[in-house]
């Protein structure tokens, strides 16, 4: 411990390392509830490319493994801790480089929140559409790390389609370059790609070159009442077949909004069997949601509420945003990621409810439902061995549906630790045979987030 604190201390300026155990303790993990946790013998604050290099180079000297950490705020384990490893936080790299609205492009330091670039390329007229619900405190570099996904997906896409390029220090504290600044590029095999949901397994990020897009309009919102989550679930279908593209279409099952009311008060019908929230950002947005509107009437929904303004389309989004933190409310919490086609949404959500109440426990669903992301939350008292072991069961059932539904075992969050088993059913052994020899090449000692993902 002595040697490893003193060999980073020589590359290190004062204040930017811990080792309190007090501190440290903050430290180990995220927010996964269900993920097991070590303690790092240290913590490690990098304001610059140099200081991080210097890191990787004393933990390969030293064999010490090596967790990357941004806000923590990822719900897979992904950034837990392991016993004696060197917890590298970001957050103090949280610079934005430069914004560039000819090329649209901004070059961001990782620690940066995704808000906070958000609000800054709105100045120039430009738009970083990718939105995780927790905006507001997670960062790019985590949101690069798990390829993160958010509301205005089934519109705009995920991070993995705005990172052009990265500037990544490798284990052994080489510094790696990948991608281009430019509009189109193909030279050579897309390392970028590779890198962008790696979960810091492969390299850390230090820098980030990402697309920018023209500012849309303000979003104009709709809430439907659906009697059953089958008739949501054709209206979603049928929208999309009808040629629209939302800007957002979320759904949230009635456990979801009697959670958000709780919390939030408000005001959302808590008689709903499922409630869809419909956005429009283009310049037809008003024609749009009504002719939307139409389509949910047509397919049952028992009431339209289209928003009067911005303002109230804000609040109806704001709901949405809510749904998690007021379900974490209600008890310890599991959070699944499956994505499904949206063809089998419906029956993806009716399975959930099944397992709940096969099993005595409540779970709550809400759902990217242009995409067929869905977030099962199952909730217990983890103080009760046996709701333990059924809420485990409960999570394990509904990976199971959701790659029996033609879907995969995460959307946007990771793998990390919670998923880790699930991830060869899926991929199957060609396919983790490769994976392994991919992070053999970048991380031959493993000692970057060693036993996350693959």
């Amino acid at each position: 411990m002595s040697d490893l604190t003193d060999r980073l201390a020589e590359g290190l300026p004062p204040g930017a390392m811990a080792v309190d155990p007090d501190v440290t303790a903050a430290y180990r993990s995220d927010m996964a509830d269900f993920c097991p946790a070590g303690t790092p013998a240290v913590v490690v604050f990098p304001e610059t490319v140099e200081q991080v290099r210097h890191v990787l180079r004393t933990a390969t000297a030293l064999r010490v493994p090596v967790v990357p950490q941004g806000a923590r705020t990822g719900l897979s384990g992904a950034a837990n801790a392991v016993d004696g490893c060197i917890v590298l936080s970001m957050l103090r790299m949280n610079r934005i480089l430069e914004i560039d609205p000819v090329n649209r492009i901004a070059v961001v330091e990782p620690g940066v929140v995704n808000a906070e670039l958000s609000r800054a390329v709105a100045a120039s007229g430009l738009a970083y559409p990718p939105d995780p619900s927790s905006w507001e405190s997670c960062t790019i570099g985590g949101n690069i790390g798990t390829g993160a996904g958010g509301l205005c997906c089934v519109k705009y896409g995920v991070t993995s389609e705005y990172v052009l390029g990265l500037d990544v220090v490798l284990a052994d504290g080489r510094l790696l370059s990948t991608g281009r600044r430019t509009a189109k590029g193909v030279a050579g095999y897309d390392l970028t790609r590779l890198l962008v949901g790696s979960e810091g397994t492969l390299g850390v990020v230090v820098r980030a070159v990402l697309a920018l897009r023209p500012a849309p309009a303000p979003q104009l919102a709709l809430a439907a009442e659906f009697p059953s989550t089958a008739s949501a679930g054709a209206a979603v279908c049928e929208v999309m077949a009808r040629g629209f593209t939302p800007s957002l279409m979320e759904l949230m099952d009635q456990v979801s909004v009697r959670a958000v009311n709780e919390l939030g008060r408000m005001g959302l019908p808590e008689s709903t069997r499922a409630l869809l929230l419909v956005a429009f950002d283009g310049p037809d947005r008003v024609a749009e949601l009504a002719a939307v509107g139409e389509l949910c009437r047509a397919a049952g929904a028992t009431e339209v509420v289209p928003a009067e303004d911005q303002a109230e389309s804000e609040l109806l989004l704001e709901a949405r945003r809510l749904a998690l933190p007021a379900l974490d409310r209600l008890g310890t919490t599991m959070i699944d990621d499956v994505a499904v086609p949206r063809s089998r949404l419906a029956e993806m959500l009716e399975g959930v409810a099944a397992i709940g109440e096969r099993h005595g426990l409540t779970i709550g669903v809400v759902s990217h439902a242009g995409d067929g992301n869905t977030h099962p939350i199952v909730i217990f008292d983890a103080a009760d061995p046996e709701q333990s072991a059924l809420a485990q069961r409960s999570f394990d059932e509904i990976m199971a549906l959701g790659l029996e539904l033609g879907g995969t075992i995460t959307g946007e969050h990771g793998v990390g630790l919670l998923k880790r088993e699930w991830l060869a059913r899926e991929l199957g052994p060609v396919a983790m045979e490769l994976q392994r020899q991919l992070k053999a090449v970048f991380d031959p000692l493993g000692i970057l987030n060693p036993g996350k993902a693959v």
